[in-house]
């Protein structure tokens, strides 16, 4: 038998944090921030529910700090174990803690509040971390291996599968943990590998109530918002996660402008995680898919027609200065921080711009108020009427939607003893359970925080 917790992710898409004890190892799947929510400071600086220094070793399925964002507080409060992901999410993850920090300093330098961790923790955080290909072993005890898949949701992202074996010539046993699962087929990434022999499935349920749309239909949207800002003259504010969104549009944007189907505009990526994180795409080129890969190759990956990259805050300030039309791709994603807040201070009243939104809005976050309609926000104590168009793009979207996630279960449909469903809103994750039950007819469940359960595994 084992035992599986549910720390995090419950109820809710942030905070990824679970526990499965078995063999004698407590091996933590994902350590997470959490976000969006009135309690999520207190919720992150909180003590957490188990000994850090109990654990094994911690498995990370990628690198988007919902995932990752509490490790080094974790390092700090007692974690000496193993830290494991692919080496792209090692990269990118140690990108995003020093990024986080900065975002805490500032938020301390408003609130008062003390840093949640510092650079020191998060050097002796990358100390214990390894770097493990997709599909290579990982030995945990006599009777666990692990391995890691690749999920096709960003750079490195895997499914985290752990195998069980009792005896020579009985049948293995197997728990998957999906992270979160991409859109496939993804413009740069391969395709989310099938898994066809889970036991046990711990899955992700952020679109678990609605599909997305066209692929076709996102690059026409994307072709008529830019179309529209030329002849507008005004400006297209793009809100972008730093990883894997602002690369898909940077690659589609140069393609279209390559292929004449938009006009040449001025595109401003005014983020440096963001740029870094290019960096490390380029480095990682195996990982993308064989298209992109021979772009690289070429010295074309991501790289636009009329692209500037903005590093210092002063030229950041300074694109104000150059005339409409123009294109800001900046972060973050959800208009909660970063330098996408200082364009729409500048921009959102001017009825010739457009908003445009190619992520998920969490509950909560200054872009899901905006996405939902509201007409006045205030940014740094300015009261601000908001006067642009807002627009949205689901396809744009790296998880997979409803009917991508009942495939998934699906191909395992024959084997799975129980279907975990996490990382959703309520009303999606119950969606997505009801579907599972019905059309599968598999035992479906979304679990509470903190509620353990023993598997046969």
């Amino acid at each position: 038998m084992a035992k599986l917790t549910f720390y995090g992710g419950i109820g809710m898409i942030t905070g990824a944090n679970f526990l499965l004890e078995a063999d004698g190892m407590r091996i933590l799947i994902d350590c997470g921030f959490f976000q969006g929510c009135d309690i999520c400071d207190e919720k992150n600086s909180a003590t957490f529910p188990y000994d850090p220094a109990s654990i094994d070793v911690l498995l990370v399925t990628h690198a988007h700090i919902d995932h990752t964002g509490r490790i080094p507080y974790l390092v700090k409060s007692g974690f000496r174990g193993k830290i494991v992901s692919t080496p792209p999410t090692k990269e990118i993850s140690e990108l995003l803690f020093f990024d986080s920090i900065e975002i805490e300093q500032n938020k301390k330098k408003v609130g008062g509040r003390s840093l949640l961790y510092d650079k020191e923790d998060v050097r002796k955080t990358m100390m214990l971390w390894s770097g493990i290909p997709y599909h290579e072993a990982i030995n945990l005890s006599k009777n666990l291996c692990a391995s890691f898949k690749n999920a096709g949701h960003i750079l490195g992202s895997a499914m985290i599968e752990i195998v069980r074996t009792i005896k020579a010539g009985e049948a293995e046993k197997r728990i998957v943990f999906t992270g979160d699962l991409g859109n496939s087929p993804d413009p740069i990434l391969p395709d989310t590998e099938i898994v066809n022999d889970a036991d046990y499935l711990v899955i992700e349920s952020v679109y678990g109530d609605r599909n997305h749309e066209d692929r076709g239909f996102r690059k026409e949207r994307l072709e008529d918002a830019v179309e529209r800002t030329v002849q507008m003259r005004g400006v297209l504010l793009i809100p972008a996660f730093s990883i894997e969104r602002t690369q898909e549009l940077l690659f589609e944007i140069g393609e279209m402008m390559r292929a004449s189907k938009i006009p040449l505009v001025l595109t401003f990526l005014d983020s440096p995680l963001s740029i870094k994180a290019v960096d490390i795409y380029k480095k990682y080129s195996d990982y993308l898919n064989q298209g992109v890969k021979k772009q690289s190759e070429k010295g074309r990956l991501f790289a636009s027609p009329q692209l500037m990259l903005i590093k210092t805050s002063d030229e950041s300030k300074n694109i104000d200065k150059f005339p409409n039309p123009k294109i800001i791709i900046a972060g973050s994603g959800m208009s909660d921080a970063g330098r996408i807040i200082f364009h729409e201070k500048k921009y959102l009243e001017d009825p010739r711009t457009t908003l445009l939104f190619v992520g998920y809005q969490i509950p909560g976050s200054l872009g899901r108020k905006l996405h939902d309609g509201v007409k006045e926000i205030t940014i740094s104590d300015k009261k601000i009427s908001v006067r642009a168009r807002i627009e949205s793009i689901s396809g744009y979207s790296a998880h997979k939607d409803r009917d991508g996630l009942m495939q998934f279960v699906e191909n395992s449909a024959d084997r799975l003893k129980q279907v975990f469903v996490v990382m959703g809103e309520p009303k999606s994750s119950m969606f997505l359970i009801q579907r599972i039950r019905d059309y599968l007819g598999l035992n479906a469940y979304m679990p509470k925080e903190g509620e353990i359960i023993e598997l046969d595994f």
